[in-house]
């Protein structure tokens, strides 16, 4: 029996790495909302982390969240480090490129739970009266990240996050 049980675990074990290594090396969430504003009044609220961290959603899963701005107030540059809780973790954030009106640009630089880089883009794109605004992340998905990938599926946990901050930037924006 024991010997069954050692057998089945080897196979299992075998399952997810074999499942792992056939996952892409990178990862993308992509989230998009319509927003009944023009792209001047919301390009701001996403320019200037100050102004980003209102409705960013990250922001709010900890209350005693310690953060520190650096660099101008908004546009290339400007950054936010962060520390805190395990929703959150440790890391930084840096506008790396500002296109008025149309797209902001950023890296992510996570310390903790896990070390990694990933970009960070916004774009905004007239449609009459409304503005389509999208949030998307990508970045490398080295092994280990495929094999907690086979049990969580990053799309759904990031982009559950990505609609509510796009939510409540709608809602600011509206106003």
């Amino acid at each position: 029996m024991l010997k069954i049980l050692g057998i089945t675990f080897a196979i299992a074990v075998a399952g997810v790495l074999l499942t792992a290594a056939n996952k892409p090396d990178t990862f993308r969430v992509e989230r998009s909302a319509s927003v009944k504003a023009p792209p001047e009044r919301i390009f701001p609220l996403i320019n200037d982390l100050r102004a980003f961290n209102t409705w960013n959603p990250f922001e709010k899963k900890d209350p005693n969240l310690k953060g520190r701005y650096s660099g101008p107030a908004s546009g290339k540059g400007a950054a936010y480090a962060f520390d805190g809780n395990n929703d959150v973790g440790k890391g930084s954030i840096e506008i790396l490129e500002a296109l008025p009106v149309s797209r902001v640009a950023m890296r992510l630089s996570m310390v903790e739970p896990f070390k990694v880089e990933n970009t960070v883009e916004f774009t905004l794109v007239p449609n009459g009266g409304t503005t389509n605004v999208s949030w998307a992340m990508q970045g490398p998905a080295p092994y280990l990240a495929r094999i907690i990938h086979v049990f969580i599926d990053m799309d759904k946990m990031v982009g559950k996050d990505f609609e509510a901050g796009l939510a409540s930037l709608k809602a600011i924006a509206e106003k």
